[in-house]
């Protein structure tokens, strides 16, 4: 659902379940000339909270170095980067919802 949502949204998409040595990157696309790390988080109900509540601080952490890894070993010139979340709320019986957070993560 969150790779639809970006395509549909003007992303290509570069990787998917992107994995390294340091863990794991959701997605990896190009938005126009920047280079996007998304990390997707899905709820179905409100009981732990928010999906973009569990991009934690570690989390985030580890997503900036996931993604200076992916730079350095395949190096886009000329591309920005960023780091965004996609949080999908899938309730019961109704239509899911996506959330898109544009420069969720800040570091890369």
């Amino acid at each position: 659902m969150a790779v639809s949502f970006l395509v549909q949204n003007g992303l290509k998409i570069l990787e998917r379940n992107y994995r390294c040595r340091l863990g794991e990157m959701d997605i990896i696309a190009i938005d126009g000339d920047t280079l996007v790390f998304v990390e997707v988080k899905t709820r179905k109900n409100f009981l732990f909270g928010l999906p973009e509540e569990a991009v934690t601080m570690a989390k985030q952490a580890k997503l900036i170095r996931i993604a200076n890894y992916y730079i350095k070993t395949r190096p886009k010139s000329g591309l920005d980067k960023r780091i965004d979340v996609v949080a999908v709320y899938k309730e019961d019986k109704k239509q899911p919802s996506v959330k898109w957070i544009k420069n969720a993560v800040e570091g890369t």
